[in-house]
This record gives structure tokens, C-alpha cells and sequence, in this order.
């Protein structure tokens, strides 16, 4: 299984498990996270979601190999939840959700941040949203999120530059609650979710609803452009030559693309 699940009071623990694929999301893993984050929804017995992943990474974002395929592989067959459906997941989640970021996140590896109630980041761990690097547009509510979450020009830079940044430039935005040490990072994200899980269930879901409730309808139209914008360019020359780059291991040059792309 691509996917550890384990509980332990009340708080039931994700853990991304393809350490040998740096974690990336391919369709097993993205139908196996969905429906983990799903059930532990509707469990009675479970108050709050911890989400971690397995070796030195975090996640590396959606698998690269698999994006190629479907881009040029008319009999690419999808998952049944997809990146959608683990999005929808991670939106309509009622329980807390705490994430450690145990290592490097790219992609969906650091915009999974904007959903999350209480974000703990290893000092070691590095985060990038490589959209213009790999020729797409943002995803998961992101140009919605992140701009409320660490302000309109940390935002602005970390969806346009496709650049690292580093757990403290990350505790400094505001983008990751606390930052801990590599051996203390599950320890101390595990020790506040089991705290917040001696509260009522009842009151952690509608204290999160009444935060989250104001901004469904923002992040469910900022989806909508973010996916026409993905569809548009997924396929086009900037995504083409990024996925050719990334399987012939050389950097991209988008220099030489027709004009406007």
C-alpha cells in the first residue's frame, strides 16, 4: 500500500509511503489518500487527521512519469479519485487536519499547506511550487489560499518563481505554524493533534466549519479557473518541453517556444 494509516487517540495518522518515488502522487496514491481522508471524516472515532510522509520527503508532487503519460498516452487509464477528488477530500474535511512536512514538498506537496489547521515543518525540509518551471498553471486553490495564508507577494513569488523555499522563510510567512528538528517533527505535531483530540469532536468540527465555511465559495471558483488554466496549458509546448526535459534529465529551455508561450 502507498499509504500507512494508524490510530492512536483519537488522531489517525496518514503517512505518505512511496519513499522510493520521493513520496510523488501517482493514481494509486492519490485514490488511496482520498479515500483515507474520507473515512477518517466520517469515523466517530477519530477527532483529528495527521499527515506526514515516509523517508526524506514530504512529497514531490504529482509523479512526473505518470503526468507525461497522461499528456501523451491516448490510453492512459486515470484513478478513480485523481488529483480532484483528493482536493475535494482535503476542502470538505469537517476534523482538524495537522500536516508535518517531514521533508522536501513540491506541488501538491506545499499547497496541501492552504488546507491545513495547524502546519509543522522539519528544519531540514524545502518547499516549491514549480508550476511556471513545469509550464502549468496552480493548483488545489492555491492562487486563492496561499495569498490569504502568507500575503500577496510571498504568494506571488512562490507561484511565479518555481524557487525553494526553507523552513524558516516558511515559519517566517506564515506559511508553516512551528518549525522543529528532523527527530522532533512528528513527535511535536503528533503531541499537539493528540492534544487537540481531547476536545469534543463535536466543537473541533464547528469550530472548523465556522472558519472555513467563509471561504468555500472562494476556493471553489478560484478551482475553477485554476483547472480551465491547467487544461488549457497541459499539452501545450511550455508542458511539453518541461516533461521531454524532465525524462531526458536536462533543464527545460523555454526560450525557444513560439511567441506568447
Amino acid at each position: 500500500m502507498p499509504l500507512q494509516v494508524d490510530d492512536a487517540h483519537r488522531v489517525r495518522t496518514l503517512t505518505l509511503d512511496r519513499p522510493e518515488a520521493l513520496n510523488a502522487f501517482d493514481e494509486a496514491l492519490y485514490d488511496a489518500t482520498t479515500e483515507a481522508l474520507r473515512a477518517a471524516d466520517a469515523d466517530p472515532g477519530v477527532a483529528v487527521v495527521l499527515l506526514t510522509g515516509h523517508g526524506r520527503a514530504f512529497s514531490a508532487g504529482t509523479d512526473l512519469a505518470e503526468m507525461h503519460a497522461r499528456a501523451t498516452d491516448p490510453a492512459f487509464v486515470p484513478g478513480k479519485h485523481g488529483f480532484l477528488g483528493l482536493v475535494d477530500a482535503l476542502a470538505e474535511l469537517s476534523k482538524p487536519l495537522v500536516v508535518a512536512v517531514n521533508g522536501l514538498g513540491l506541488g501538491i506537496g506545499a499547497t496541501i499547506l492552504g488546507f491545513a489547521d495547524l502546519a509543522f515543518m522539519a528544519s531540514n525540509a524545502r518547499l516549491k511550487c514549480p508550476f511556471t518551471s513545469l509550464g502549468v498553471a496552480p493548483e488545489a486553490a492555491s492562487s486563492y489560499l496561499l495569498p490569504r495564508l502568507v500575503g500577496r507577494q510571498d504568494a506571488a513569488w512562490m507561484l511565479l518563481s518555481a524557487e525553494w523555499v526553507d523552513a524558516a522563510q516558511a515559519r517566517e510567512m506564515g506559511l508553516v505554524w512551528r518549525v522543529c528538528e528532523p527527530d522532533d517533527l512528528l513527535p511535536e505535531a503528533r503531541r499537539h493533534a493528540e492534544l487537540l483530540a481531547r476536545r469534543p469532536i463535536s466543537s473541533l468540527v464547528a469550530v472548523k466549519r465556522t472558519m472555513t465555511e467563509p471561504l468555500r465559495a472562494g476556493i471553489a471558483a478560484a478551482r475553477e479557473r485554476e483547472n480551465a488554466a491547467f487544461a488549457e496549458l497541459m499539452g501545450g509546448p511550455a508542458n511539453l518541453e518541461a516533461l521531454t526535459a524532465f525524462a531526458e534529465g536536462r533543464e527545460p529551455d523555454f526560450t525557444s517556444l513560439p511567441p506568447g508561450w
